[in-house]
């Protein structure tokens, strides 16, 4: 329910920027921002995993962890991002038995602003794939194709606040436990929050 609230106020947020945007024009002249921009950062994650006892299903536990990611810019629409998370506390869950459910995923995308920046507020939108495993993957990886969004604040010239950012995952897994091997997709979703440097 936590997580739900946050995604509509994320939302809401979004649109009111854009709204505002629109209303003042009090847009960044890009003639005034760097061209090319590499940004590395942290965040950590909080995340419902979408697996439990050997199935897709809703978990008891929430998953945790950290990651780190880089954001290249090489112009408006061209901004690729490479992420990497790995969701590993809170992942033991007693359902009868105890098994591991941890999830890590390696990602490249694209990293796509709503807008380019509004009083140092920059929402956006981006779509990556990569891979994942885990304790409870019998194939060993995963394909993951990863769908989110966020919001970004410049604190200064060097320094970048990922607010928030919200991801839905779809993972085509098999999985091994103890009532056998079975296909079928987990949908993971969640929240991070984290902080990039700019490296050049």
């Amino acid at each position: 329910m936590l997580i739900k609230r946050s995604i509509l106020a994320l939302l809401c947020f979004a649109f009111s920027a854009v709204a505002l945007v629109s209303a003042h024009g009090q847009v960044v002249p890009s003639a005034t921002e760097r061209v090319f921009t590499v940004r590395a950062g942290a965040f950590a994650s909080a995340f419902q995993p979408d697996f439990a006892a050997g199935s897709a299903q809703t978990s008891p536990n929430r998953l945790y962890g950290i990651g780190g990611y880089v954001d290249a810019r090489f112009s408006r629409w061209m901004q690729p991002e490479l992420e990497v998370r790995f969701l590993r506390f809170n992942e033991y869950v007693q359902n009868g038995f105890t098994y591991q459910q941890s999830q890590n995923t390696y990602s490249i995308g694209e990293r796509v602003p709503i807008i380019n920046s509004f009083h140092k507020f920059t929402p956006y939108g981006k779509f990556l794939v990569g891979f994942g495993n885990g304790d409870f993957l019998q194939s060993g990886n995963a394909l993951v194709l990863t769908y989110g969004g966020g919001i970004d604040y410049r604190l200064n010239r060097k320094f970048t606040i990922r607010c928030a950012d919200f991801e839905f995952q779809q993972w085509p897994v098999t999985s091994s436990g103890p009532l056998g091997s079975s296909s079928f997709t987990i949908r993971p979703y969640g929240l991070s929050a984290g902080m990039s440097y700019r490296i050049f």
